[in-house]
């Protein structure tokens, strides 16, 4: 298998310029359904024209905004180039030899496991949740859960981890869709907890890289001391800190985003395509497709230029899987005359 092909198990949704290249159409003429990013934005006040970017980045004040946001001391917080890349730091900080996937999961995680060559070792999510985890490895739990969205109550499993003295990293980047406790009330208690915070998909700007680490104090001082010291822009760090100063972003985002998914489940009831929808606290749905593939169904979308998220290569899932993410009305609007149609 050449490395191209390798590469292509790890692929994820928007990618619009190559769909858009696909269908014959402008690339702002794409309904990109495929992407779980946040389809209501924080209203800002700047100016990037009078951004001044001559001088080094400082990131005192926006350390500070993020630590307040979340409820921890500044010390506690690390900023990487999205969340991605702080999953890429992490794995190579910690060096451990054996790995635990609540799967299915985001790819990366995978993706870093493979290429340090470390034992993974996964647990099906849907059917086995509770199944006994060797002691000492690395717990990785995205929560809410992706590709479905599911927020899960994790007392009894960080009961289980913290008593097998486990390092766990819990991925809360949709966790600000939802109304649900952090795990960050376990940070004080357990000195090998990780929390990840991927701000761009609450924030609504994938351009913008923000990747925020979580953990106690002298974790975080051991990692900053094994990066480098500037990486991100001025432009990623004013972004964020505008949104932050949104105080009525958070419930108007939960507010509209609750009312497009309404709709879309809605929808996808009356098609005689769609077999199960699963349970989400996200802003983005998992479907199970009715006798057709996910690529078929794709393919009946794409007059209506629309794009979805190809879910077969996640662990546990197969190509009668898809995810569609949660836009706004006119993006629903247009998905509902498709599926009335097809």
């Amino acid at each position: 298998m050449n490395s191209n092909k390798k590469m292509g198990i790890f692929t994820h949704g928007g990618d619009s310029e190559e769909f858009a290249q696909k269908i014959g159409c402008e690339i702002d003429e794409v309904i990109d359904l495929s992407s779980n990013i946040n389809f209501v934005r924080p209203s800002i006040d700047i100016d990037f024209n009078r951004l001044s970017i001559s001088a080094y980045p400082s990131y005192t004040k926006l350390y500070s905004a993020i630590a307040k946001r979340y409820g921890v001391d500044k010390e506690s917080v690390e900023l990487f180039n999205g969340g991605s890349s702080a999953i890429f730091s992490l794995f190579r900080f910690l060096d451990l030899e054996s790995y635990t996937l609540y799967a299915p999961m985001y790819l990366e995680y995978k993706k870093s496991a493979l290429l340090r060559g470390y034992k993974i070792t996964y647990i099906d999510r849907f059917s086995n949740i509770n199944d006994p985890i060797e002691a000492g490895s690395f717990v990785i739990f995205v929560n809410p859960a992706t590709p479905d969205g599911k927020y899960y109550n994790i007392d009894s499993l960080m009961k289980e981890w913290m008593a097998k003295e486990c390092t766990i990293l819990i991925d809360e980047s949709f966790l600000d869709f939802t109304p649900f406790e952090s795990a960050i009330r376990y940070l004080e208690e357990y000195d090998k907890l990780y929390i990840l915070k991927s701000m761009t998909k609450f924030y609504g700007s994938a351009g913008i890289r923000i990747g925020t680490l979580l953990s106690q104090a002298q974790n975080i001082s051991a990692i900053k001391s094994r990066e480098p010291l500037w990486k991100i822009s001025q432009f990623d760090s004013a972004y964020i800190m505008a949104s932050l100063e949104d105080t009525k972003f958070n419930n108007r985002s939960q507010k509209e985003n609750k009312k497009s998914k309404e709709k879309l489940i809605a929808m996808l009831k009356e098609s005689r395509y769609i077999k199960k929808i699963y349970p989400s606290d996200a802003n983005f749905i998992l479907v199970q497709l009715n006798s057709i593939t996910a690529q078929e169904f794709q393919e009946l979308l794409m007059p209506y230029k629309i794009m979805i998220r190809d879910c077969s290569n996640f662990d546990g899932l197969d190509n009668s899987f898809v995810r569609i993410a949660i836009k706004d009305k006119k993006a629903m609007d247009i998905l509902k005359t498709c599926i009335d149609k097809i």
